[in-house]
């Protein structure tokens, strides 16, 4: 097997402009639950949808078992269904199956897309972290994801990163394949709109709404002029 250095694995950020790239839809917001929650998070999270169109909510808790997240999932899912804004599950495919969520998001050490697809059925929504790493989205697609994430595309306190793709990778994805692409990793209405410009189908956002100092609908409005 041949080896290659980094510079000659490195994508070409041009690599984009030599194709006509075809028609996909406008890039939408992927809203993610802050790190933690209280009793007070059904009323905030109607006050960031009431910002402008949310198309996901991914509940992403972590130091809590699944018990205690489904304990608390119950009317946050029943919003989303209301404001018909698609319910998505982190990391755990046993979970969205308990709670009939409309999607799993998958890290790369959370589970198979092919167990989740014969788990959760055809319609559920299986997305899947692929870092900075185009072999990685490409095995997802393979594997019967329905969108990959790539990021983080900037520093972010909400989790540890250790990836730093540049944008051109969200161009090479929409150039060569249909799937959704998101992008995530400390995506602000300031930083956003090259990631918009790149391809990104998606942004997946949660500081930048959660913590804006006029509260989570300013931070969801926040985005309406990078979104067109």
């Amino acid at each position: 097997m041949t080896d290659f250095t980094e510079e000659e694995l490195a994508l070409d950020p041009h690599f984009a402009d030599q194709f006509d790239r075809g028609f996909r839809p406008a890039c939408q917001l992927y809203l993610i639950s802050p790190p933690s929650i209280g009793e007070d998070f059904v009323d905030r999270l109607a006050e960031a949808f009431d910002g402008g169109r949310v198309a996901a909510f991914q509940l992403r808790l972590k130091g809590i078992d699944d018990h205690a997240i489904a304990a608390l999932a119950g009317p946050i899912q029943a919003l989303c269904a209301e404001r018909e804004v698609a319910f998505i599950v982190n990391d755990s495919i046993g979970l969205a199956k308990r709670l009939g969520a409309d999607g799993v998001h998958l890290g790369q050490g959370d589970g198979d897309p092919r167990e989740a697809r014969k788990v959760l059925g055809p319609k559920v929504q299986i997305g899947v972290t692929c870092h900075d790493s185009r072999h990685l989205a490409m095995e997802a697609g393979e594997a019967g994801a329905d969108y990959v994430a790539f990021g983080a595309f900037y520093p972010t306190a909400t989790k540890e990163t250790t990836h730093r793709p540049d944008p051109s990778i969200l161009s090479w994805w929409t150039t060569l394949f249909e799937l959704p692409c998101v992008a995530i990793g400390g995506v602000t209405a300031d930083n956003a709109a090259p990631l918009v410009a790149a391809g990104a189908d998606f942004l997946a956002v949660s500081g930048a709404v959660w913590n804006h100092p006029d509260g989570p609908k300013a931070g969801v409005a926040a985005f309406g002029a990078v979104l067109g």
